[in-house]
């Protein structure tokens, strides 16, 4: 049998496990042992799969007969000890507040158990896919999709301001840790896994794109307020510390309307110009 860098070939002997190559090279092997990997023709949406036409193309310069068999078998039969990434599919699940949203996850992993991962589960990959999904669902249901009052993402019964939009990373290290816990007994290591899209469900991202709209828009109207009273008492302030008018509580009031009026409105005022007298 062959090796090359990064490979895995697990033997078995009538059913008994004898051990596991591993390294490049050339290794003689009793030819009643058998390569086992329930996993070589799952292929799932991720790096390190490739068609099995290719596969069998590629081996077709072993040599005939008996060895070209066991040749492609053993090819077949490999474990990749390589970092690969799974790019779980989309899901739509309900935040903690209810909403639906619709998050993927791109999960880089590997084996490290070579074991563990051919005879403790039935297929280590999709083993490794349901886990992502239900890991990913039950991290997803404790945060709000954003930064909202009175929820508590961290256990500790105190409310913050963790959300899926706002602290990114700190979701992505939770489903990871998830994901390693309940993937552990299969033999694989997970090494790092990051949200690779994320959006409200199209059915509320209409309603939610309102939301967000009018939320800008009063924040935005509350800054125009805070800088027109400032610049207001500015103004009467000068005009009093200048004595340029003098006037009484009645026009002040009528004067910071006016202002008011000019400096908060959406379109540019149009005054009208008294050329009378004040009174």
């Amino acid at each position: 049998r062959v090796l090359k860098p990064q490979e895995a070939l697990v033997l078995t002997l009538f059913g008994k496990y004898t051990g596991t190559l591993k390294g490049e090279g050339f290794y003689a092997v009793n030819p009643f042992c058998t390569s086992v990997n329930p996993a070589a023709d799952t292929h799932l949406n991720q790096s390190g799969d490739v068609d099995n036409s290719t596969r069998k193309s590629s081996l077709s310069g072993l040599l005939a007969g008996t060895s070209e068999k066991s040749g492609l078998e053993s090819a077949g039969k490999k474990i990749s000890l390589k970092i690969m990434t799974l790019n779980n599919s989309r899901q739509k699940i309900n935040d903690c507040l209810g909403n639906p949203v619709e998050i993927g996850i791109a999960v880089m992993w590997r084996v490290v158990d070579t074991s563990k991962a051919v005879f403790n589960v039935d297929n280590y990959k999709e083993y490794l896919s349901l886990q992502c999904d239900t890991a990913l669902r039950n991290i997803v249901r404790v945060y709000p999709y954003d930064v909202s009052p009175n929820v508590d993402t961290t256990g500790d019964g105190v409310a913050d301001e963790g959300s899926l939009r706002g602290s990114s990373e700190v979701v992505a290290a939770r489903i990871r840790d998830e994901i390693q816990k309940r993937v552990s007994e299969a033999g694989l290591e997970i090494l790092e896994a990051r949200i690779t899209y994320l959006a409200y469900a199209p059915e509320i991202a209409a309603v939610m794109l309102q939301r967000q709209q009018a939320s800008a828009i009063i924040d935005a109207r509350k800054m125009i307020v805070d800088g027109a009273v400032g610049m207001v008492e500015m103004a009467l302030d000068r005009l009093s510390e200048k004595k340029v008018v003098e006037l009484d509580e009645e026009r002040k009031a009528a004067m910071v309307s006016n202002l008011l009026v000019v400096l908060c409105g959406n379109k540019d005022a149009q005054p009208i110009v008294n050329s009378g007298s004040l009174y």
